[in-house]
């Protein structure tokens, strides 16, 4: 009822309910509505097209929010979208969401929710219509989000713009290659998303890639932690294929937003599912930017820094990743979405950078002690990590294998020691090392040193389980002595009879005149 009654307002035959007031009741019935009535289709096209010719002319503000609301709820069906994928429909709501490549400020603080509900709609568009993707690049529509993501710089009540301009950058990232391609080499894609992703924390900088740590510092807003998750994901996107620096300026354009990520896995969200999201968006950009710009997760630690320091180095973000890591693996699920990428850019740490790699192995191999129970049987995160080696899926097995490898400096007697050869023997096959010797990178020459517990279990350590079983009884000792004679010459009549069928079936032995000796 209510989808005719809009399409009839639409159509200026609304009786004496205003179009403002039945697209309202149409806009609040629908709300929470992704699945519509297929018999509906050619109604809500229609209707679709008459929004878009009263959005077209001069309205008032508070019926093209009404009309934009509408418009967002209908593009939610992809069915509908042929009407709304012209050419002159996308300029509709570019110019609604001032889209443009003006230098004017955003000053009237009344239209913005036209401007927000206007990037809503593109959205759900761009999400939705291929056909919007091609047209997005026609129209230039990333240049003229980043020119908007600029004019809302230092400017008040901008969130919500900035939060789906982002969203939209990141669709049209994620969608169009070409896009991609063009933030990160024409319209300084990455510069603007990282001054956008700076601006979602108060950072106040120290030194050149220091930020000063705010211990008592309060968790970011919801909209904050929105928009620095858009930005993120955005980013990602922009920085695929980032492995190798070759300038100077990429070199610090990669260390400054390493720099903003180590400061967002310090920093809290307004719920702790909001900060989950917030530190998995860090870990997947943090996994794109070249390895050699990474030192600067840890930095010299000062005086009035915490106590989690090691070699005079501050490792409180990698003590945030070790710990998301841990979580991870605690849920039991999804790991490759969730475990491995993390999982990832901690072996690649350690692999760089002998700091990180020493202090991670402290946490996670530290000198072993008791090895009276399997490296797999336990609540220490080192046997979490030794049950994922032999876990189903093929690429979280390799890379929780190749993490442990990484920590032993790739040396298989060390490896092994920690695991176990039944639990590595996946990895040392794959890299062609089940006869003992170590990987291809070089790692410095400092000397695991063990404790003594270890020394002394280490001779009655099974290799292939990789702990110290108890000994086996020996079943003679509950025998009687004529039990004892019974078994042994049960032994000789088996040796008797195999010697026996051994000699028969050498050829040609009766030719030879060789015969069983009675």
């Amino acid at each position: 009822m209510e989808l005719e009654t809009a399409l009839e307002a639409v159509r200026g035959r609304g009786g004496a309910e205003s179009l403002e007031q039945v697209l309202g009741r149409y806009n609040e019935k629908n709300r929470a509505t992704f699945k519509f009535d297929p018999a509906d289709e050619e109604k809500r096209k229609k209707l679709c097209e008459g929004i878009l010719n009263i959005l077209e002319k001069d309205t008032k503000t508070s019926c093209q929010v009404a009309c934009l609301e509408a418009l967002r709820i209908l593009s939610r069906d992809k069915k509908v979208l042929v009407p709304v994928t012209t050419k002159e429909n996308m300029q509709i709501l570019m110019r609604l969401a001032k889209l443009d490549m003006t230098e004017d400020s955003l000053e009237d603080v009344s239209n913005f929710p036209v401007i927000v509900e206007a990037l809503k709609c593109l959205c759900n568009i761009v999400f939705n219509s291929a056909i919007a993707q091609k047209l997005s690049l026609e129209l230039n529509l990333a240049a003229m989000l980043c020119n908007l993501l600029k004019k809302c710089k230092d400017q008040q009540f901008v969130d919500d713009i900035k939060c789906f301009d982002l969203r939209l950058l990141f669709l049209l990232s994620l969608l169009h290659t070409d896009i991609r391609s063009q933030l990160h080499h024409e319209l300084q894609g990455l510069q603007v998303l990282t001054q956008a992703l700076e601006s979602s924390f108060s950072i106040r900088w120290t030194d050149k890639y220091k930020a000063a740590e705010e211990h008592d510092g309060s968790p970011l807003s919801l909209q904050e932690a929105d928009c620095a998750i858009e930005a993120l994901k955005a980013l990602f996107n922009v920085t695929l294929d980032s492995w190798n620096v070759h300038s100077e300026n990429e070199s610090h354009q990669f260390r400054y937003m390493a720099a903003i990520l180590r400061h967002c896995l310090l920093t809290m969200g307004p719920t702790e599912d909001k900060t989950e999201e917030l530190h998995s968006n860090a870990i997947n950009l943090l996994s794109n930017i070249p390895v050699s710009c990474l030192d600067v997760l840890i930095s010299p630690s000062t005086q009035d820094e915490t106590v989690l320091k090691y070699n005079g180095m501050n490792m409180d973000a990698i003590q945030v990743l070790l710990d998301f890591m841990e979580k991870r693996i605690d849920k039991g699920s999804s790991y490759r979405e969730g475990l491995t990428p993390v999982l990832s850019l901690l072996t690649e740490c350690c692999r760089a950078h002998r700091n990180i790699r020493k202090f991670i192995k402290a946490q996670v191999l530290p000198p072993l002690r008791d090895v009276s129970n399997r490296p797999e049987v336990g609540t220490t995160v080192r046997n979490k990590l030794v049950r994922l080696m032999t876990h189903v899926d093929l690429g979280v097995k390799q890379i929780a294998a190749e993490f442990l490898f990484v920590l032993c400096k790739e040396r298989v007697d060390n490896l092994l020691k920690y695991t176990g050869y039944g639990n590595a023997a996946g990895l040392l096959a794959a890299r062609g090392l089940l006869a003992g010797g170590r990987g291809d990178h070089w790692y410095s020459d400092d000397e695991d040193t063990d404790t003594e517990e270890y020394k002394s279990a280490k001779p009655n350590i099974n290799l292939i389980t990789g702990h110290v079983e108890e000994p086996m009884p020996n079943p003679m000792d509950e025998m009687t002595e004529e039990q004892k004679e019974y078994e042994a010459m049960k032994l000789v009549n088996m040796f008797d009879k195999l010697s026996r069928t051994t000699i028969s079936k050498i050829p040609g032995s009766e030719a030879h005149g060789l015969e069983a000796d009675h």
